[in-house]
């Protein structure tokens, strides 16, 4: 029949009606955005130097290697081993490896859609026919092998395999980004302890010379030389020197524990690990600028690498709106038990161009060019914040050290003033609300000469850490960066 098929009885009139003009400029504006397209700008200004003492004291080290194991320049074997213990057995490094390997099949998998595809195929058919009397048995073998592999002739192939590298280079970073972070917290965690060891010895020996104190005020009593009233304020403060020895005893069991499950030795007993009463003097970190941080900082790495895979993807999301080539090769087998073997050959070629999805292939393009503009502000967003941590530690590990050695002269008068008042106070020379007095400025500078000591190295291992230390820089230096 010619013409428009009739619907309800009556003929439909052929539309007339031009294709729709916006349709058309989409078309055009796919085709003209598919071309490939710059990466988002980024601003990646840092200045020169740090400010601050600490930034250009003459003490620095030189050697940047030196940060890539930090913690061995403590000096100290036993935080080696369990900085080596955690990067091996602790499950936040197991978890990091898990994730890196996760990424490594999702890399290998990435380019499959370019690889040839088909599958070959084979069937068996048997088949049997009467006529009259007679039966007649046929038997068929068929084989075919049909492959459609797509012919990259934009770039396709190229822009997704530089996305996959740079997922699996952002995995990598954000790998060794967490295991620098395992070695920065045993650091912490085992210096917090010794920390808490340093005021538990300051606890016993301030119950030692409280109970020296309580000794000689009860004899003193008993010579009818000082009040009963005077032993009895004094055994007070003893009794509140041992309940602080309890207690940080318990305190430091429980760091002790938490640091055995960070390095994962759970079933370990806390005698296991011998924490002295003593944390050193921070080594100075190596002088450093800013624009190392670009290097040397696994996240503003990785954060690097996710803007490439983000500027990839968009120029990808603007290449699907070009025409798609594929190549059709194919081989076919067939052979009846009566007759001879037929075999069959093709070759074609195939050429699609989207049309009436492109309105959504041009939305999917906005979607990963915003993306890839989020990927840029993160990058700089990191950066800036490393520069941040980075002079904020150096800062405050310089003030630190300074704070540290006007304690340790402040806590040495404290204790010369407090000997000499209690011998004053033996002699009958002073009352005792002075010897007291005394005795308490020596317990209070003391306490706070430990508490700069372990800020003093919680803060280098925080410089080390913002400097960008833990992890094998040179290992990665032929990582391809975003542009």
């Amino acid at each position: 029949m010619d013409g428009a098929p009739l619907i309800g009885g009556t003929k439909r009139r052929a539309s007339s009606r031009r294709p729709d003009a916006g349709f058309a400029a989409a078309l055009m504006a796919g085709l003209t955005l598919a071309g490939c397209a710059a990466p988002p700008k980024t601003d990646l200004r840092l200045p020169a130097a740090y400010e601050g003492p600490s930034a250009t004291s003459a003490n620095l080290a030189s050697d940047a290697v030196s940060l890539d194991r930090w913690w061995t320049r403590f000096g100290d074997p036993l935080l080696d081993r369990l900085v080596d213990e955690a990067l091996a057995s602790g499950l936040d490094a197991q978890d990091a490896a898990a994730r890196l390997a996760e990424a490594r099949a999702a890399k290998s998998g990435a380019l499959t859609s370019f690889l040839p595809q088909g599958d070959p195929s084979a069937s068996y058919l048997k088949q049997r026919t009467r006529t009259g009397g007679a039966a007649t048995d046929l038997r068929i073998t068929t084989g075919d092998f049909d492959v459609n592999w797509q012919v990259d002739l934009f770039g396709r192939l190229p822009t997704a395999s530089r996305i996959a590298k740079a997922d699996l280079a952002a995995a990598r970073f954000a790998y060794e980004g967490s295991r620098a972070s395992v070695a920065a917290e045993v650091a912490d965690s085992y210096f917090q302890a010794r920390g808490l060891a340093i005021q538990l010895q300051d606890a016993h020996e301030s119950a030692r010379v409280q109970k020296e104190l309580y000794d000689m005020t009860e004899r003193r009593a008993r010579a009818g030389l000082s009040a009963v009233a005077d032993a009895d304020r004094v055994a007070g403060d003893l009794s509140q020197s041992n309940a602080r020895v309890a207690s940080l005893e318990a305190q430091l069991q429980a760091q002790k524990r938490a640091l055995l499950i960070l390095v994962g030795r759970v079933v370990d007993p806390t005698t296991s690990i011998a924490i002295a009463a003593d944390v050193g003097v921070a080594p100075a970190p190596p002088s450093l600028v800013p624009g190392d941080l670009l290097t040397r900082r696994p996240d503003v790495r990785e954060a690097q690498a996710r803007l490439a895979s983000a500027s990839g993807r968009a120029n990808l999301a603007r290449l699907t709106m070009l025409p798609t080539v594929r190549f059709i090769p194919g081989l076919g087998y067939s052979r009846p038990s009566i007759g001879g073997a037929t075999t069959t050959t093709s070759l074609g070629l195939a050429l699609s161009q989207p049309l009436f999805d492109l309105p959504s292939l041009l939305s999917q393009a906005g979607v990963q060019k915003a993306q890839a503009a989020q990927a840029a502000i993160a990058y700089e967003r990191t950066l800036r914040q490393a520069f941040k941590d980075s002079e904020a530690a150096l800062v405050g590990l310089d003030a630190d050290r300074r704070q540290v050695a006007l304690l340790a002269d402040g806590e040495a008068r404290a204790a010369r003033a407090y000997r000499a008042a209690r011998a004053n106070y033996g002699r009958g020379l002073t009352d005792l609300q002075s010897t007291l007095s005394a005795e308490q400025a020596w317990r209070t500078t003391r306490t706070q000469l430990t508490s700069a000591q372990v800020q003093a190295v919680r803060r280098a291992v925080q410089a080390y850490q913002a400097l960008g230390g833990g992890w094998p820089v040179d290992r990665y230096s032929s990582v391809a960066s975003s542009k």
